[in-house]
C-alpha cells in the first residue's frame, strides 16, 4: 500500500503548546491530559553494558516469553514487541494489498484512522461492529476516550465473517487493568492482530514499548517492517522484569480503580456527569467543557477535549495528595455556568 499524509498530526496532549499559549512553564503543570499510570513501575538496575551494546536477539527472546506468559498465550500464537503501539498503528496497514476498505469504531484514538487513510484506504467511522462491512474492522477495547468496551466474543465472532484476506485490529492498550475486556485467552487462528501498550499501565511511556499479537505470519511481516535493533536494550530489561511481576499488577490494578472512583467523586461533587473511561482516565460531561478545559488551564492544570464533542473532557489520574490538593482547588474556583 501507498500513500502520503503530510499533515501534522495534532496530540490533544501536548504540553509544550500548552506551555506556550499560557505562559506556564512545562514543569509547573498538573498534567492530567493523558491515560498514563501515575504511579510508574519501579526502575531496575540495568548494566552498564546495556547501554552500551546493541540489543542482543537472546533479550528480545527473553522479553516475548515473559510477555506470551503475561498474556495467556498459546504456544502457536505470534508476538512481536515494537517501540509502542504507535509505531504498530503505523505499520499495520502495510500487511493489506491494494486499497482495502477499513471501518474503525469510533469515534476514539484518531490515529488509527489517520494511518490508514495515510496509506490510501478507504476508511469510514461506524457506531457497532454490525454496520462494519469492510476488509478491516478497527476497534479500540476499552475504548478512548469514553472506555466502552465491545465483548470479546462479540469481536471475534464478526472476525470470523471478514473475507480471507481481511484483518481486524483490537487496540487493547488500556486492557491491562482491565483484563476481563482482553480477546488474547480466547485467540485461535482468526485474522485478528490486536496491539497491547506497556507504557501505560506501568507508567513508563518514555520508554516506548509496545506488543502485537495475533497469527504468526502476520506478526513476523510486522517484525520484518521494523528491521533489527527496533526495541532498546534498556526497554527489554524493564519490560520483561515488569511484566513477569504479576504481583504488581495486582495490586495497582486495585490502587487505580479506587483512585478513578475517588476521581469521579471530584468530578460529580464539582457538577460534571461523568459519561466513562478507565481506571486510568475519566471521561466527563458539561455543557461548557471547552471553556472549563481553558480556565483549568489557566490554572495551570491540563485536561483532554475533543473536536467531534464539545460538551466532553477528559481526566487522567493526580499522582500524589499534592496534586489531588491542587486538582481539588482548581475545581472548587470554577464557575461551571458562566
Amino acid at each position: 500500500m501507498t500513500g502520503k499524509d503530510d499533515r501534522k498530526p495534532v496530540h490533544g496532549g501536548d504540553l509544550t503548546a500548552a506551555a506556550q499559549r499560557h505562559g506556564i512553564p512545562e514543569g509547573g503543570w498538573l498534567d492530567l491530559s493523558t491515560g498514563i499510570n501515575p504511579h510508574a513501575y519501579p526502575l531496575p538496575a540495568i548494566e552498564d553494558a546495556v547501554w552500551r551494546r546493541l540489543p542482543l536477539p537472546s533479550e528480545e527472546t527473553a522479553l516475548l516469553q515473559t510477555a506470551r506468559k503475561a498474556y495467556g498465550l498459546t504456544p502457536s500464537t505470534g508476538i512481536c514487541a515494537a517501540p509502542g503501539t504507535q509505531a504498530l498503528i503505523q505499520w499495520l496497514p502495510f500487511l493489506m494489498k491494494g486499497r482495502p476498505a477499513v471501518a474503525i469504531l469510533g469515534p476514539t484514538y484518531s490515529e488509527h484512522e489517520r494511518r490508514w487513510r495515510a496509506a490510501s484506504a478507504s476508511v469510514r467511522e461506524v457506531k457497532s461492529l454490525e454496520d462494519a462491512g469492510s476488509d478491516v474492522i478497527v476497534a479500540v477495547n476499552p475504548n478512548n476516550p469514553d472506555g466502552s468496551v465491545t465483548p470479546p466474543e462479540a469481536l471475534l465472532q464478526r472476525a470470523a465473517t471478514l473475507p480471507a484476506e481481511g484483518l481486524m485490529v483490537v487496540d487493547e492498550s488500556f486492557a491491562d487493568v482491565m483484563p476481563q475486556v482482553s480477546v488474547l485467552p480466547h485467540l485461535s487462528d482468526e485474522r485478528v492482530i490486536v496491539l497491547r501498550s506497556f507504557g501505560k499501565t506501568y507508567g513508563l511511556a518514555g520508554l516506548r514499548l509496545g506488543f502485537a499479537v495475533g497469527p504468526a505470519a502476520l506478526i513476523g511481516a510486522l517484525r520484518d517492517h521494523m528491521g533489527p535493533w527496533a526495541i532498546p536494550g534498556p526497554a527489554l530489561t524493564i519490560g520483561r522484569k515488569a511484566l513477569a511481576d504479576t504481583a504488581w499488577l495486582t495490586r495497582m490494578r486495585q490502587v487505580l480503580i479506587e483512585e478513578s472512583a475517588g476521581l469521579d467523586d471530584h468530578l460529580v461533587r464539582a457538577g460534571f456527569t461523568v459519561v466513562g473511561g478507565t481506571p486510568l482516565f475519566r471521561l466527563a460531561s458539561h455543557a461548557n467543557a471547552r471553556h472549563i478545559h481553558e480556565s483549568l488551564a489557566r490554572h495551570g492544570v491540563w485536561t483532554r477535549i475533543f473536536p467531534y464533542n464539545p460538551t466532553w473532557i477528559r481526566f487522567g489520574l493526580p499522582w500524589n495528595e499534592k496534586a489531588w490538593a491542587r486538582l481539588t482547588e482548581a475545581l472548587d474556583g470554577l464557575d461551571l455556568d458562566s
